[in-house]
């Protein structure tokens, strides 16, 4: 195996998966997938092994990882927080409980606390106009947040 500048555990675990495959052909998204559900993230190294094993270019996962909201080449918080900044969301304070969950969380540059615990997001719209303002914490809605909840909010994922 060529060297490559991850965990080496976790790049087995990534092969294996590829290997167990029956068809690998079409298989780059769940490859994808499974990788980032294995590292948190998809650095540029794992692309790479990606491509050897699938045998298709580098530029095309690439493509792929960038074309989906859903991959990210940037390392993540255990916890991802997404602040929705639609129009109903934002009328009703969304900057200022952004602003709160950064302050809590000491984040000044970027979106991850220094603790790697959180990641920090904001999306357009989450389609809960009624529940304004929602943040998101893995998944799980909060609605009609406010600035006096963050603490708690944050403290359910503090370990």
């Amino acid at each position: 195996m060529a060297k490559y500048d991850v965990d080496e555990v976790k790049l087995r675990q990534l092969e294996e998966y590829i290997d167990s495959l029956e068809q690998k052909e079409g298989a780059l998204i769940g490859v994808l997938y499974k990788a980032q559900e294995i590292f948190g993230y998809l650095p540029k190294d794992v692309q790479l092994f990606i491509a050897r094993k699938l045998g298709i270019t580098a530029a095309k996962v690439y493509g792929v990882a960038t074309f989906y909201s859903y991959f990210t080449m940037e390392p993540r918080g255990k916890h991802v927080i997404n602040v929705c900044m639609g129009t109903a969301c934002f009328v009703k304070g969304a900057d200022k409980i952004l602003e709160e969950i950064k302050k809590e969380l000491d984040i000044k540059d970027g979106n991850m606390s220094k603790d790697g615990l959180f990641t920090v997001d904001t999306l357009r719209c989450v389609g809960a106009c009624g529940l304004a303002p929602v943040v998101m914490v893995d998944g799980k809605v909060y609605g009609r947040v406010k600035v006096e909840e963050v603490k708690g909010i944050l403290d359910e994922y503090r370990e």
